[in-house]
């Protein structure tokens, strides 16, 4: 139990920013959707410590939500880089 707690602590923020921040960076007009967004990272950040509890193990917990982190936070940073992705002003 401490291993799923421990993981939802730790990672379910950056993976609820992550899910957020790509929604916010696909979407078509950001100066709309910027405020509904950061209002519903609260319920994405909830939603992904809820599910850390739904893995067996607290080590899978952790290597799945990391993974997840890791490959998301690489291909955000590739399509930014890439051009593909703006952050509009």
């Amino acid at each position: 139990m401490w291993g799923k707690s421990t993981a939802a602590v730790f990672l379910a923020m950056p993976l609820a920013a992550l899910v957020v921040g790509f929604i916010a960076l696909l979407s078509g007009d950001q100066r709309t959707t910027t405020l509904p967004l950061l209002l519903m990272f609260f319920v994405v950040w909830v939603a992904a410590m809820t599910c850390t509890y739904l893995f067996k193990t607290g080590l899978r917990a952790w290597l799945w939500m990391g993974g997840a982190i890791i490959v998301g936070f690489t291909l955000l940073h590739f399509l930014k880089a890439a051009g593909l992705l703006r952050v509009g002003a």
